[in-house]
């Protein structure tokens, strides 16, 4: 019976898939969570009979945990917003673009997409701007799609895993109870040696590899230019926040000075964009100037550059864009807040701490659980809350640290999502860069590594916390 809600589940989010395809986190995906859910009631209400009261009230609590993590959230979607418009980012894009040659390419393309990606906090949102130009200038050098797409992927899912700006990190960190930044400071430790293997076999790659032809970055770095005030001043604001960030301030304090900071960059170095973007006429700069800002952190901006996936690139959806995402929090909670009350998790977890002995076994059942729950349910958002639910009681038992546990799942599902062929993320890079996902998936080596060396650090015992008695 403890079965039934996921076999339920399961076979939704599959038809799901099938019918809309990348649009399934629209609304598919949360409705197939209420259903869910209502099974697992039903479960629990006449099997187990359970009180409805009870039932009620451990969704409420699970619902009431993730608050901060709603908050952080529109936050993020207003910072993706401000750092956009104020040229931040663009900034950032136009001096990475200058490095690109055949010879670093690989290296070059995953260092950028890892750089753009940790500024927004979207590995999506890279990959189908940037990472789509890359694949064009990749190809015309002469690289193999599969390394292409493999080392624009992972650059993407490094910087989205490292960033504060990522809807997948914040989630991690709040449905364990780990602090962002110390969360994000914890994944150092496994990420970064992973990651710097990747470059380094892209590095040999790239001078192995009989390739020729002049990637057209001028172009770009051309509309850039003439669509932003580019300037090295603009790097002050990520320079601040990241001393932010290592003075360890609050993260919705961070995040709200970073917006603060932007806008104030935004008004000094782009206020002709904002102008336009408020699309108002006989008012006064002024009035218009706050318009347009206002509606860069909470609406939906185009800005026309002339190229396609550049447009796609600046399109920010400030903290409107944002709802899906809490939308599908909202009801994975309850989905889990069901499952708790009923008891079926407990029953499952059992099951799987049957083989649980001591840390490495302990990390190795959780990541193997979040890729188990990507293949299943084929969604990284699922399978990071499904994943710290089932095991957030066992760490705390055992003396371990949240953040142990908040690592072991993003390792375990965030990185791994996009080598399935099913899973939202896979669907959606392998139709946005044109590969096929069992193309790039051999040469994905962040993504493919990051659950080994997750295990291995684990088995090593290095940097494992216990909590302090």
């Amino acid at each position: 019976m403890s079965f039934l809600p996921f076999i339920v589940l399961i076979v939704l989010i599959s038809c799901c898939v099938a019918v809309f395809g990348n649009a399934t986190l629209d609304g598919a995906s949360q409705v197939t969570l209420m259903v869910a859910s209502a099974v697992s009631v039903l479960v629990g209400h006449f099997a187990k009979r359970l009180k409805w009261e009870d039932l009620e009230r451990e969704v409420t609590n699970k619902i009431a945990s993730c608050t901060p993590a709603i908050i952080i959230l529109l936050l993020i979607g207003a910072i993706g917003g401000t750092w956009m418009v104020s040229g931040i980012v663009p900034t950032m894009i136009y001096y990475g673009m200058q490095i690109i040659r055949p010879e670093v390419f690989l290296v070059s393309s995953s260092l950028l997409c890892a750089l753009v990606s940790l500024m927004i906090g979207s590995s999506w949102t890279t990959v189908a701007t940037i990472g789509v130009a890359l694949m064009g200038i990749g190809k015309a050098h002469g690289f193999d799609d599969g390394w292409i797409a493999g080392s624009i992927i992972t650059g993407a899912y490094f910087g989205d895993k490292l960033s504060p700006l990522s809807d997948t990190t914040v989630l991690a960190s709040s449905v364990s109870g780990t602090p962002l930044f110390t969360h994000i400071r914890y994944m150092l430790y496994t990420t970064v040696p992973t990651y710097c293997v990747s470059l380094v076999i892209f590095l040999i790659a790239g001078f192995v590899m009989n390739v020729s032809g002049q990637g057209n970055v001028m172009e770009f770095m051309v509309v850039l230019e003439r669509t932003f005030v580019i300037s090295p001043w603009l790097l002050l604001v990520p320079v601040m926040t990241g001393v932010m960030i290592a003075r360890r301030w609050p993260s919705m304090v961070v995040l709200f000075l970073a917006i603060l900071l932007a806008v104030v960059m935004g008004l000094l170095f782009q206020p002709e964009l904002v102008y336009r973007i408020s699309e108002v006429s006989g008012e006064s700069d002024i009035t218009a100037l706050y318009k347009g800002m206002m509606r860069v952190c909470y609406g939906s901006t185009d800005i026309d550059t002339g190229i396609p996936e550049l447009n796609e690139l600046v399109h920010t959806s400030g903290m409107g864009g944002m709802m899906p995402t809490i939308w599908l929090i909202i009801c994975a909670q309850t989905f889990g807040g069901a499952l708790t009350a009923t008891g079926q998790l407990q029953d499952l977890m059992r099951l799987v701490l049957r083989f649980v002995k001591g840390t490495a076994s302990l990390v190795a059942s959780t990541v193997g659980t979040s890729l188990f729950c990507n293949i299943a349910l084929a969604d990284q958002y699922l399978s990071i809350m499904l994943a710290s639910q089932m095991f957030k009681d066992t760490y705390k038992e055992r003396g371990y640290e949240e953040r142990l546990l908040s690592r072991s799942c993003e390792d375990g599902a965030t990185v791994t999502s996009v080598l399935v062929p099913w899973n939202t993320c896979g669907l959606t890079q392998s139709t946005v860069l044109g590969v096929a996902t069992l193309t790039y998936l051999p040469y994905c080596f962040f993504n493919l590594l990051s659950p080994v060396t997750s295990v291995v650090v684990a088995a090593i015992g290095w940097k494992i916390k216990r909590r302090k008695a």
